[in-house]
């Protein structure tokens, strides 16, 4: 079984980029691109708003999809998530719903960070990371 899942990829006037720790399955405890399940009825643009808001605190406009990746789930599930740029429209930056934290990210410390399977690796092929 597929399921769609989105994130918001988003830099600070720093060159930074905003990272969750997911505080639920999968990859609970690892940084990662804020974002989640597409509910039903809603596009991908509107799923983005509503996670980043949720996970973050941030109101967001969205931009261009920077990329897609299937990542492995339980029982035979696929998450094939589409990753959006963000632009930050307002709000507080603050960790909500399922995320345990939230925080900006030089490239050495994603490198140096527990990162969630593959992100290192889809960053850097999309051009995100060194």
């Amino acid at each position: 079984m597929r399921v769609r899942c989105v994130g918001g990829i988003v830099r600070d006037g720093a060159g930074r980029l905003l990272l969750i720790k997911r505080g639920h399955a999968p990859a609970a405890g690892t940084w990662s691109i804020p974002g989640g399940r597409v509910e039903a009825g809603e596009d991908d643009a509107a799923a983005v708003v509503r996670e980043m808001a949720e996970e973050t605190g941030l109101r967001v406009a969205v931009g261009p999809l920077v990329g897609t990746v299937d990542r492995p789930g339980a029982a035979g599930v696929v998450y094939e998530i589409h990753d959006y740029a963000v632009t930050v429209t307002g709000g507080t930056l603050r960790a909500g719903d399922d995320a345990a934290d939230a925080r900006w990210f030089t490239p050495a410390e994603i490198a140096a960070a527990d990162t969630a399977p593959g992100l290192v690796e889809a960053l850097t092929s999309w051009g995100l990371l060194p």
